[in-house]
């Protein structure tokens, strides 16, 4: 029933899932995709995950592009409270983005984190993570730190609620990330972001079932402006 993010991380537990993504970027004159492609296996409740993310900028005209990082993850729930209509799960997790030695990837990120997943009777559902970002290596941001959060807001409408041709599930989402810096120099600055969207679970095809998604992404503060003006995210899941 938890829908997959857009821009938080992932923190529900997928048996065998393939992910690609498209978070297409504008700052100006300059547009940046992102490409990301994320391979889910669960064992039991643990979830291991890998992500692939190839990065396209254009600037002026100029075109540069090669691979961002590789990101290897895992996340397990360790505590789990249901009594009707609330199904609240903790867990744990950590993610670290690999770099490739390019101008896009030079330093490696650790990120441990905790997550609650909470759903509310039959159609509310809110995830929350938290996590802790540190960088190492070589690059110009070695060594900075950022406290991470993210929340991800859903309304899921079953078929039989709103009976669309081939969807099983239709789930309108909201969602707010934020980044505070923890080095001195930087310490209290915080960008965050937000993203309007939904998902769509279809019925499934064969041996897998489609989940397509769309999510217009804006900033919430002058920080997070510098970043990106406004974003769309194109997201395709197979889940088998």
């Amino acid at each position: 029933m938890l829908p997959e993010p857009f821009l938080v991380d992932d923190s529900d537990l997928e048996e065998k899932a393939l992910r690609l993504d498209l978070f297409d970027t504008r700052i100006g004159a300059q547009h940046t995709d992102l490409f990301k492609a994320e391979l889910e296996k669960g064992f039991g409740p643990t979830t291991f995950e890998l992500e692939f993310l190839y990065e396209r900028d254009v600037n002026s005209g100029v075109v540069s592009e090669g691979v961002n990082s590789i990101n290897p993850g895992v996340r397990v729930p360790f505590y789990q409270y249901v009594s009707a209509p609330v199904d609240s799960t903790f867990g744990v997790g950590t993610e670290v983005a690999l770099p490739v030695n390019s101008a896009r990837s030079r330093n490696t990120e650790v990120v441990p984190k905790i997550f609650n997943d909470l759903i509310l009777g039959d159609h509310f559902t809110l995830q929350s993570i938290f996590g802790y970002s540190t960088l190492f290596g070589p690059g110009p941001d070695r060594n900075s730190q950022h406290f991470e959060s993210g929340f991800v807001f859903g309304y899921t409408f079953q078929h039989k609620e709103l009976p669309i041709p081939g969807v099983q599930q239709f789930i309108p989402m909201f969602e707010l990330k934020g980044e505070s810096a923890i080095n001195p120099h930087d310490a209290g600055r915080t960008a965050l972001l937000g993203d309007l969207g939904f998902r769509v679970n279809l019925k499934a095809v064969g041996w897998a079932q489609p989940r397509l998604g769309f999510a217009f992404v804006f900033p919430l503060n002058n920080l997070e402006r510098r970043n990106e003006h406004w974003a769309t995210i194109t997201s395709l899941i197979f889940d088998f």
